[in-house]
């Protein structure tokens, strides 16, 4: 993780007093800065999120909240397809409680007492790092599939092209080597030339072995023979 990174993080927290705690702890702690935005119930929290589902990287939440609780605010969050992992805090330890949070996909829990220790920032810094490898994990597996869809394409398409693409290269070879007028022989020229260039576009799509895609239009990528 780069050091200047700033770590965002919304604290769904009904005390105004613990809030303060929290922000005051986080912005000691040396070679990282944390951003605390603050919602005071879980209503006020899912709305920050909605409208701007990328801007936190963690949710640290009170599981004791007025209206919703940490797991109705969770579950919510989860039925709106929000996937910023959330961090937990309760008064004590519950064994109970820690079963029941780990089986939604709460990424981790801290007694609130933890606030005013190194434990904070570093389970926060463990969690956003843990998100970062699974998305870097996820996009390479998007990267091999589609390699691998690539490289079935591009068996189809080389079978398809090489033998034709042959045959006129001899034809055209041939009539070079018979002795055609200077007009003619330069046409024929130009013909071999961008001959002699498909096949080598054709060589690099058959020795292709990473996704070298980059994006054209809107959707749609292309693979870069560069």
């Amino acid at each position: 993780m780069a050091q200047d990174q700033v770590i965002r993080v919304l604290l769904i927290e009904d005390n105004p007093d613990f809030a303060k705690l929290v922000r005051l702890y986080l912005s000691k702690h040396e070679g990282t800065a944390f951003e605390v935005d603050w919602s005071d119930n879980g209503r006020g929290g899912i709305d920050r999120v909605v409208a701007e589902p990328e801007r936190f990287d963690v949710i640290l939440m009170d599981y004791f909240l007025p209206g919703m609780n940490g797991l109705e605010v969770t579950r919510t969050l989860q039925e709106k397809n929000i996937s910023t992992p959330v961090v937990f805090l309760t008064v004590n330890k519950d064994v109970n409680l820690a079963v029941e949070v780990m089986k939604l996909g709460v990424e981790d829990y801290l007694v609130k007492e933890e606030v005013s220790t190194p434990i904070l920032p570093k389970t926060i810094l463990g969690v956003v790092e843990k998100r970062i490898l699974q998305k870097e994990m996820a996009e390479l597996e998007i990267r091999k599939k589609r390699l691998e869809a690539m490289q079935e394409l591009i068996v189809g398409i080389t079978h398809e092209v090489e033998s034709p693409l042959l045959g006129m290269k001899t034809i055209v070879e041939n009539l070079l080597t018979s002795g055609n007028n200077d007009k003619s022989g330069k046409y024929l020229s130009i013909i071999k030339e961008n001959i002699d260039r498909i096949q080598m576009k054709l060589d690099k799509l058959k020795n292709l072995r990473e996704d070298k895609t980059v994006q054209y239009i809107k959707d749609i990528r292309m693979i870069d023979l560069s």
